[in-house]
């Protein structure tokens, strides 16, 4: 019976709508070290639509520029080309994470916002880091639970189910596993293989509730889970549970967060998601 839902679920999952070409090209400068702002331009030379997305977005109060951008290279002298490149992969996949989930209670634009809160969050925990360099959190935080776009509907049918193991202190994501065989974080990493996104942005999606349990630790997997967790403290994800969000001490230990960090990066959170959110969500 399981090994038969899973087919379905992993059948879906190929059917997923495909990452647009322009956002799976961007995410490769991404990770290349000299991008050339003409690199960039080459790719949205059809795409005249994602440009003033992103251009809408560089503007937003979030980013506090004084002046307004109003091109791309003057986009990157005042935002810097890592995040020109992260927004307009955002502006790629916003269309597609503003939906309704089905099976998590998640309203049209719910999903959204509480991705974006993890972003805002997951900045907040490695700023001011020299260590951790320019190394991306925002775009895995982003879409750490997009696999809820697919697992939703089944998680649907087994609801009750799953409840009733999260109301004996199972965690939800375990309860899923255990009714479907899979989990929202376990069909994410397959949806992000599909689009073909860096194996890390993968793995931390992959892991974003249970990083102790990954073969190797990684600076994304271990931001990810505890900027998830700090926001599903504040406000709701679609993972229904009366249980106590425990912290890993290793990934405390590995990222030299102290607890007291904690408020003033949920006040961040606070004061920013709905702005953010709202810049974000472009049609």
């Amino acid at each position: 019976m399981r090994d038969t839902k899973l087919k379905e679920i992993l059948a879906k999952v190929d059917s997923f709508p495909a990452m647009p070409d322009a956002g799976t090209k961007l995410l490769v400068l991404l990770e290349e070290p000299d991008t050339a702002v003409s690199e960039i331009e080459e790719i949205l030379r059809y795409d005249p639509g994602l440009t003033a997305n992103v251009l809408k977005l560089a503007n937003s109060a979030y980013f506090g520029i004084p002046s307004k951008i109003g091109s791309l290279k003057q986009a990157v002298i005042l935002l810097g080309l890592k995040r020109l490149i992260q927004l307009m992969v955002a502006s790629c996949v916003s269309a597609v994470m503003d939906k309704s989930v089905a099976g998590y209670d998640l309203p049209a634009g719910d999903l959204w916002r509480h991705s974006v809160a993890v972003s805002i969050a997951a900045e907040a925990l490695v700023k001011d880091k020299k260590k951790h360099g320019t190394i991306d959190v925002f775009t895995p935080a982003l879409l750490h639970d997009v696999g809820k776009l697919v697992l939703g509907s089944f998680v649907k049918e087994e609801l009750e189910a799953i409840k009733r193991l999260a109301a004996k202190g199972v965690p939800f994501v375990v309860a899923e596993n255990m009714i479907l065989g899979t989990d929202h974080a376990e069909i994410g990493a397959h949806i992000l293989a599909h689009w073909n996104l860096p194996a890390e942005v993968i793995s931390a999606v992959r892991w974003h509730h249970d990083p102790d349990s990954a073969d190797a630790s990684d600076l994304q997997m271990d931001v990810v889970y505890l900027a998830n967790l700090l926001c599903q403290t504040s406000e709701t994800s679609g993972e229904a549970s009366g249980n106590a969000i425990e912290l890993s001490p290793t990934v405390i230990d590995r990222l030299g967060i102290q607890l007291d960090q904690f408020e003033t990066i949920s006040a961040k959170v606070a004061c920013w998601v709905d702005e953010l959110s709202g810049a974000l969500a472009f049609n």
